[in-house]
């Protein structure tokens, strides 16, 4: 059965382990690096973790928004593994593809179709691809930075000015805004000093940490900086995240083929939403998915969740977001968001998830917690996921 209660074992899905890259800031540390190269290492460090051998594998299932287009999750697993015989599939939700990634992979396993997946997104904004639509004979192409998300009828903007129409029509001050996007550089400082992203950390080319929180960060400094896309907005480049290089690969099987492999502790799939809200004002679709998802569940409240992963894209839509939802924004991200960690589009839904992995099974949580992995999606779209540490 699906819902906010376990299901029968033999189909309650469960994540086993949970790997990343170091998030890279485009064009820095991994701008020689291609895709499949960030995907395979955390691809065959979560199996690793898991103690699955690559022939149990039912699929791999990768999330990308930005490129180079083809099955991206097929090519990785080749270069991860190098056995013809493990199948790979390429999904896109733009900045949800990640989560979206990982709900498949559950859905699948309820459904009976496999028995373990590994399931995560990747993206490379060093390595992605010039866009170009195709002209007359002797004209110059037409580059295009982004696919469309929404018809012009209806609004289709650019995500930093609808990041500003947010603020503005949500009453989100510039204050606020700076002051959030210092608390999630200072939690990620904070976190890395801890070595609390260590465990879920796979090196790539030599890189073992993050590279974009920062320590020189302070409330003048971020309140010296000019909007970033209008210029009576408060949008800054401080108070949104950066762009990103970066993967992440979670090992989702049953409860019942967990025990088998030996692990005690997992982190259970619940359930999850999705909702559509105005293109204009994209950044609050967690909202909707939110209400949606707890609209399901009639005995819960958003009182009951303890754990919290909100995709920080800007800190106007997050504390939107945050505001409309009644959540006290000291609750998400304890150890630093989008912001300060960054934002590699595909893969930020799995980094979500596996952060919830690493504060709810490897910080071992109490299995009465309820975490919730919310993320914002172009086009107008939320995504909310349920999860829930279990004891097998």
């Amino acid at each position: 059965m699906t819902g906010l209660f376990p299901c029968p074992p033999e189909i309650q899905p469960v994540i086993i382990a949970a790997r990343r890259t170091p998030i890279g800031r485009a064009g820095g540390d991994f701008r020689d690096v291609e895709i499949e190269n960030l995907a395979a290492p955390v691809l065959a460090a979560a199996l690793t973790d898991s103690g699955a051998p690559p022939a149990e594998i039912d699929d791999v299932i990768l999330g990308n928004a930005a490129g180079p287009g083809g099955n991206i999750a097929r090519l990785s697993a080749l270069t991860a593994w190098g056995d013809t015989s493990v199948p790979g599939v390429t999904v896109d939700r733009q900045c949800g593809s990640g989560l979206e990634a990982v709900i498949l992979a559950c859905r699948l396993i309820q459904s009976g179709a496999g028995c373990l997946f590994i399931a995560g997104g990747v993206e490379s904004q060093s390595r992605k691809p010039l866009r170009a639509f195709p002209t007359k004979r002797g004209a110059e192409p037409a580059f295009y930075e982004r696919a469309r998300f929404a018809p012009d009828a209806i609004g289709d903007p650019e995500m930093g000015i609808a990041a500003d129409t947010v603020a503005d029509r949500y009453g989100v001050t510039r204050a606020r805004q700076d002051a959030y996007a210092l608390q999630s550089h200072r939690r990620a400082i904070a976190a890395q000093h801890a070595g609390v992203f260590e465990a879920e950390i796979v090196p790539v080319a030599d890189i073992t940490s993050d590279a974009c929180p920062r320590d020189d960060l302070t409330p003048e400094r971020l309140a010296r900086l000019r909007p970033a896309f209008s210029a009576a907005g408060t949008v800054t480049v401080a108070n949104a995240c950066p762009l990103n290089d970066g993967a992440a690969a979670l090992v989702i099987t049953t409860a019942t083929r967990a025990r088998a492999l030996g692990h005690n502790k997992a982190l259970a799939f619940m359930d999850a939403a999705t909702a559509g809200v105005d293109p204009n004002v994209l950044g609050i679709g967690p909202v909707a998915s939110t209400q949606k998802l707890m609209e399901r569940h009639q005995t819960l409240t958003l009182h009951d969740v303890t754990h919290v992963e909100f995709n920080e894209a800007f800190a106007s839509q997050t504390l939107a977001c945050f505001d409309a939802l009644g959540l006290p924004s000291d609750l998400p991200n304890p150890q630093g968001g989008a912001i300060a960690l960054g934002h590699p589009f595909g893969a930020s839904g799995a980094i979500l998830a596996t952060r919830l992995f690493t504060q709810l099974v490897r910080q071992t949580a109490p299995d009465h917690a309820l975490a919730l992995a919310m993320i914002g999606i172009g086009g107008g779209l939320g995504l909310t996921a349920a999860f829930r540490p279990i004891t097998l």
